[in-house]
C-alpha cells in the first residue's frame, strides 16, 4: 500500500520539475525549488490529504518558491517559453524543428496566454484544473486557450507566406 505522499505528490514530480525549469531554465534550481515543495508537502501532509486540488497546491507552492526566488536573487522574469526538455531522436528532427518554431511562437504570446497554454497542451491539465491552478473562471480559461491557439496558428500561415 503507498503512501499519501507517494500516491498523489510523488507521482507528480515529471510534470512539476518541467514545469519549474519552464520557469527558471536551470535544472539544478528547479530540482531545488521542487524538494523545497516537497518538503513543504510532508510538513502539511494531514492538510494536503484535506484538500480539494493536492495537484492545484503543489503546482501554486512550486510558483510561489520560483517566484521567491526571483525577488530573493534580484531577477524577477515574466514566466516566458515552453522549452523542450526531453531528448529527440534523429528520425523525429523535423518534429522538433516544428515544435521549436511552435514553441518561439508561444513566447510572443502574452503572459495569461502562454502559460494557459503550457498548463493545457504541454502538461495536459484539464480546463478545471487550469481554472483552479490560476484562480480563474474555467471560461476564462477556454477564452484564453482560443485566443493563444488562433495567434499562433496565424502567424504559422503568415510564416509560410
Amino acid at each position: 500500500m503507498s503512501s499519501f505522499f507517494e500516491a498523489y505528490i510523488w507521482s507528480q514530480r515529471g510534470k512539476l520539475y518541467r514545469l519549474a525549469y519552464f520557469w527558471v531554465k536551470d535544472r539544478a534550481l528547479a530540482e531545488d525549488l521542487l524538494q523545497n515543495v516537497f518538503e513543504k508537502s510532508v510538513e502539511k501532509e494531514a492538510e494536503l490529504k484535506e484538500h480539494p486540488n493536492p495537484v492545484g497546491w503543489l503546482m501554486t507552492s512550486l510558483k510561489n518558491e520560483a517566484l521567491m526566488h526571483f525577488r530573493q536573487s534580484k531577477r524577477i522574469e515574466t514566466i516566458q517559453a515552453v522549452e523542450d526538455v526531453m531528448e529527440v531522436s534523429e528520425e523525429d528532427s523535423d518534429a522538433t524543428e516544428r515544435v521549436q518554431r511552435v514553441m518561439k511562437l508561444v513566447q510572443g504570446l502574452p503572459e495569461k496566454q502562454r502559460e494557459i497554454f503550457q498548463l493545457r497542451e504541454v502538461e495536459g491539465l484539464t480546463y478545471e484544473e487550469i481554472a483552479s491552478y490560476l484562480e480563474v473562471s474555467e471560461d476564462q480559461v477556454k477564452v484564453n486557450l482560443h485566443r493563444a491557439r488562433k495567434s499562433i496558428r496565424e502567424k504559422i500561415q503568415v510564416q509560410r507566406k
